[in-house]
C-alpha cells in the first residue's frame, strides 16, 4: 500500500496571461482550478499510472471539504483526511506569463489532538507499505513534526519518501527515509547556491538518506542511490509545456509506479511521467 500525505492541501488557481505588471489591473487569458497538494498530486498520477493509494492528510472549512469530495471519483485513491476544527484550507494563485510566478497562501493550523490522530493513522501502516510527505507543514506544527511521522512509520516497519524542504527536510535524515526528492532549489537552499547537483546528492546521503532523486528541471535529476552510485536521469524536450506545476510529483509517482520493475525502470518511468504532467497528458 502507498499513503500520501497532504497536510497543508490547497486549490490552485492556474491562470495564464500574456503579460503581467504590478500595480495594475491584470486579465488572465485562460483559468483552471485544482484540488489538491503535492501529496494528493502524487495520487493522483498513481491512478494514472494504474497505481491505487490511500490519501491522507488535513483538510478545514469549505475549500477543505472540496479538495476531499474531489477525489470522490477517483477509482484508485481512498481519501482519510482529518477535517479540522477551526479554519479553512487555502487557495494558491499560479500565475503562468512570462514566467511562472506563484503565491501560496498558509494553511489552517491544526489543534494538538488533531495533530496527534494524524500520527496515530500511520500506526496502520506495516511491511511493504510506503508513506510519501509531500509539500509545507501547517502553521503551528514544528518543523521537526514530518520526522515525528517518520518515526511512526519506521517503528510500524514501513518505508518512507520525503519531498519537502529546509528544516523539515534537514530533521527528518537522521531517520534514513527511503527516498528523498529535493529539486535545486531546495538543495541550493541548503548547501548554498550553485551547489553541485552531485555533490548535493552525494551530501544528502552522507546525511541519513537512503537514496535521493534531485529534480533539476529541463535538466533532468540527478539519482543517488544506495549503492553510492549517482546517476543523471536526462530530461526530453518539453513540447508543448502546459504548466511545470506537479512535475516533481509525477516523478515522484513514475518512481514508485516502476520500482517494482527495477531501478531503471523506475527512473525512466519517473521522467516520462513529470515530462507527461508538464505537457498535460498525465
Amino acid at each position: 500500500m502507498i499513503c500520501t500525505v497532504t497536510l497543508n492541501p490547497a486549490i490552485d488557481c492556474l491562470m495564464r496571461a500574456d503579460g503581467f505588471a504590478e500595480g495594475v489591473t491584470n486579465r488572465a487569458s485562460q483559468q483552471r482550478l485544482v484540488f489538491g497538494g503535492k501529496g494528493i498530486n502524487v495520487s493522483r498520477a498513481l491512478a494514472r499510472l494504474g497505481t491505487p493509494s490511500v490519501a491522507l492528510g488535513f483538510a478545514a472549512g469549505f475549500t477543505g471539504e472540496a479538495i476531499v469530495a474531489s477525489l470522490a471519483d477517483e477509482p484508485l485513491i481512498t481519501a482519510d483526511f482529518i477535517m479540522l476544527r477551526e479554519g479553512v484550507s487555502r487557495v494558491n494563485v499560479k500565475l503562468r506569463a512570462a514566467a511562472e510566478t506563484e503565491i501560496n497562501a498558509p494553511g489552517p493550523a491544526p489543534a494538538p489532538d488533531e495533530a496527534e490522530a494524524f500520527l496515530d493513522k500511520l500506526a496502520a501502516l506495516g511491511e511493504g507499505d510506503t508513506a510519501v510527505f509531500s509539500g509545507s507543514l501547517p502553521a503551528g506544527l514544528p518543523s521537526d513534526f514530518y520526522a515525528l511521522a517518520l518515526a511512526r512509520v519506521s517503528a510500524a516497519g514501513a518505508r518512507a519518501v520525503v519531498d519537502t524542504s529546509g528544516a523539515a527536510l534537514t530533521a527528518c535524515l537522521p531517520l534514513r527515509p527511503f527516498l528523498i526528492k529535493p529539486n535545486r532549489q531546495e538543495a541550493e537552499e541548503i548547501f548554498g547556491a550553485g551547489a553541485d547537483p552531485v555533490d548535493c546528492a552525494r551530501r544528502f546521503r552522507e546525511a541519513g538518506a537512503r537514496s535521493v532523486l534531485l529534480s533539476l528541471g529541463a535538466d533532468g535529476a540527478i539519482f543517488a542511490g544506495e549503492d553510492g552510485a549517482v546517476v543523471s536521469v536526462p530530461a526530453e524536450p518539453c513540447e508543448p509545456c502546459v504548466s511545470t506545476v506537479g512535475a516533481g510529483d509525477a516523478m515522484i509517482a513514475g518512481f514508485l509506479a516502476g520500482e517494482a520493475r527495477g531501478i531503471d525502470c523506475a527512473l525512466k518511468l519517473a521522467a516520462k511521467a513529470a515530462l507527461s504532467c508538464c505537457t498535460g497528458s498525465l
